[in-house]
């Protein structure tokens, strides 16, 4: 710790009037709030309890503010209790209240819950939940705001009206003659103080003088009954600390004394209200910190922020203060206010230690009623009213629906059944989503794909009578039972007319056996009428971490000796049904040993002596398979024409993806564009690879010149076999590009 201390603190020197600066007003927005959930965990529990809470509020402001900054793994940051605590504690102080158990145990059970809440917090980050908690869908975290903030307002009306400690919310407004016309007064007061003052002024936080303006307005109402200025059992007003609860020392000796003599079976009665403080914690410190991190352009830390979390919680369980968790509103006034670094909210500690031994004797003269004020704004402000307008869209409706029935269940069970709700609801949207979109991204006919592989006229007319018998299925998004028949319809209608049905795979992102058991059936099926399943371009992992492929084979879709098959790019099944295709037919030019000049149908029109003089300028090279004949990027403004073997031309995309341009055999040209640009800066755009061994004639382009000015009929046949060449590599590329927008 101390470490972290010196790191803070001396490493950051040039940000410490602005960590100051921001401490302070964190501190002045942070120990109002923090005063007002203490009091409101321990009022229910009667007699001079309400001075405990206050007292509770400020150590969890002190302990949090120190312990969780240094730990964690945000800047500027500001930890406090917060709302989420402040409802959770209430509702069991009250459930402990009701059960007969003394104060003070009730007191001490309320501490463990805390402890167990920041041991649980720092187990979930070191096990490394903090980045999963983040992805909790907004309409949960919209309904579970809400319905905080609507329970906070409950909570604090019968305060408001002057209801005596323990009246519910329905007994308060049922009975006005429960009612102090006073406490009404003031609490308007500060409510109206809270509303008005940001319109007036940002240099003092609306909290400070909406305290003080309740402060003086009920000693404005003491003048006229001087009763209310009776700061001993006066239900108005927080009251006096008691002499032990006075010393702060005596008073935190005491409390972990208290709590070494709690056994394991009082820590499994609260383990459970434990876990469902520390992950109501956590959703609320980690949402604060995504809102930094898009204030201020920074990241944090979410499993480090989750450990300095549960260490401040335990410190403050421990020294006798309630628990907290990142909030928003300290942490948006410390960031305007020039905190830079998790030194701000250190120090917002320290100035709420500060301002507790200074001004503690004032406590007492703070009504009830101004705190119930400020926080029924803080509730209110935490309902997310805008999300009543997703009623008025049908897009929207359902996600409505979810927001109001995590409110409901908040208020009518509690806030874990809630988020549990919301997440169960928000799971079912998501599939409701998947189902409604179309994995069928996209479907092309085999005519519609143009060969790229050199071929004979009669090779290419029956590759073109054969067409019909393709089809290739783009699937793309989740293939998992809620889409399993969606893909069985867009399947099964191809049976019986297709002899290959292609699936290019490279956009599904998930697989489960429900949409395996699907192609099974189709596989099956195909193979009933001897036909083929091609798959290609299997996405190498799920995101569960399981290879696809693998997971393919393993469940008995694609075998080597069925009728099933699986390549790595739609171009290899594309050669695959072609090769399947020509089987019988004779002339394939990949089969010819050699094809010389002389053979070859571009220069079927020249004399033999401009082809002698077009051998006589060029140099025979031999390129053995897999290596390349030229590569993308490499300068070059020679020709190569094939006499020998096959080569691929690959046009790099990114990382080793490639794009398929072209399949050469001999008597076609290659690198013609470097050729034809003839410039010192000219380079090759594509790969040039060997698919077996192969011969090529090199022309370079200086010898090209010498030769059209001596045989310019050489020349004309060269330059017209490349305008042919790149025309109808254009002419597949615009059709590929029509198939697939289409």
């Amino acid at each position: 710790m101390l470490e972290t201390l010196r790191k803070s603190f001396l490493l950051n020197r040039p940000h410490l009037v602005g960590d100051a600066w921001g401490g302070l007003a964190a501190m002045l927005v942070a120990l109002p709030s923090a005063i007002a959930f203490g009091v409101t965990i321990f009022a229910p529990l009667g007699g001079s309890q309400a001075a405990h809470g206050a007292l509770a509020g400020i150590l969890g402001a002190t302990a949090l503010g120190l312990i969780a900054p240094a730990f964690g793994g945000t800047h500027r940051l500001i930890t406090a209790p917060c709302a989420p605590a402040a409802a959770v504690l209430a509702a069991l102080a009250v459930g402990f209240s009701q059960q007969g158990a003394p104060a003070e145990t009730i007191i001490l059970l309320l501490a463990l819950i805390g402890l167990l809440a920041g041991v649980m917090q720092i187990s979930l980050g070191l096990a490394g939940i903090g980045r999963l908690i983040r992805y909790i869908p907004y309409p949960v975290v919209s309904g579970y705001l809400s319905g905080v903030g609507l329970i906070i307002i409950g909570s604090q009306i019968p305060k408001l009206l002057g209801a005596p400690t323990g009246t519910s919310l329905l007994g308060a407004l049922g009975n006005p003659s429960l009612w102090a016309w006073q406490s009404i007064a003031v609490g308007a007061v500060v409510i109206f103080t809270m509303l008005q003052i940001p319109r007036l002024t940002q240099l003092v936080p609306a909290a400070i003088l909406a305290l003080l303006t309740g402060v003086a307005s009920y000693l404005l109402l003491g003048l006229l009954d001087p009763a209310l200025l009776d700061t001993t059992s006066n239900p108005l007003l927080i009251g006096v600390l008691t002499s032990s609860e006075a010393s702060l020392g005596d008073s935190i000796g005491r409390h972990l004394q208290a709590l070494r003599g709690l056994g394991l079976a009082v820590v499994l009665q609260v383990l459970v209200p434990a876990l469902t403080l520390a992950l109501l914690l956590s959703i609320d410190t980690l949402k604060t910190c995504v809102v930094i991190d898009a204030l201020t352009n920074t990241h944090h830390d979410s499993n480090r922020e989750l450990v300095g979390q549960g260490l401040g919680n335990m410190a403050s369980a421990l020294v006798g203060g309630i628990p907290g968790a990142g909030t928003m509103g300290a942490s948006l006034i410390n960031v305007s206010s020039g905190g830079a670094t998790r030194a701000s909210g250190m120090m917002t500690g320290a100035f709420s230690l500060a301002a507790f031994l200074l001004l503690a004797p004032l406590i007492a003269w703070i009504p009830v009623a101004a705190l119930a004020a400020i926080l029924i704004v803080i509730g209110w402000r935490m309902i997310d009213r805008h999300s009543l307008a997703f009623f008025n869209s049908p897009s929207t409706r359902v996600d409505f629906f979810v927001i109001l029935a995590v409110v409901l269940v908040a208020i009518f069970g509690n806030l874990i059944a809630a988020s549990g709700v919301g997440v169960a609801l928000a799971i079912l949207l998501f599939i409701r989503e998947q189902t409604r979109s179309s994995v069928v991204r996209n479907r092309i006919e085999g005519s519609e794909i143009l060969q790229k592989r050199a071929r004979t006229p009669a090779a290419r007319e029956k590759l073109e009578q054969e067409s019909s018998a393709m089809v290739v299925f783009e699937l793309q998004g989740s293939l998992f039972f809620g889409t399993a028949s969606q893909l069985l319809a867009a399947l099964e209608p191809e049976i019986g007319q297709r002899k290959y049905i292609i699936l290019n795979m490279r956009r599904v992102q998930s697989l489960d056996v429900t949409a395996t058991h699907v192609l099974e059936q189709i596989k099956n099926r195909l193979e009933e009428n001897n036909a083929y399943l091609v798959f290609c371009e299997i996405p190498k992992d799920l995101p569960s971490g399981l290879k696809m492929k693998r997971f393919l084979k393993e469940t008995g879709v694609v075998r080597p000796t069925n009728k099933a098959f699986a390549f790595r790019q739609l171009d290899e099944a594309l050669d695959w049904v072609e090769a399947q295709t020509l089987t019988a037919t004779p002339g394939d030019p990949d089969a010819a040993s050699a094809l010389d000049l002389t053979a070859m149908p571009a220069f079927a029109e020249c004399s033999p002596e401009s082809i002698a003089a077009l051998e006589a300028a060029t140099t025979l090279r031999t390129i053995p398979a897999g290596k390349r004949v030229f590569k993308a990027g490499n300068p070059g403004n020679e020709l190569f024409i094939i006499r020998r073997g096959r080569v691929k031309l690959l046009l790099p995309i990114r990382k080793k993806e490639t794009y398929h341009l072209a399949t050469c055999g001999p008597g076609d040209m290659v690198g013609g564009r470097g050729f034809l640009d003839d410039n010192a800066h000219s380079a090759h755009t594509a790969d040039a690879l060997a698919l077996t061994a192969v011969e090529v004639y090199v022309l370079p382009h200086a010898r090209f010149d010498a030769l059209a000015d001596a045989h310019r009929g050489v020349a004309i046949a060269i330059l017209k076999n490349l305008g042919s060449t790149l025309a109808h590599r254009l002419r597949v590329t615009i059709t590929e590009l029509q198939a697939l927008r289409g």
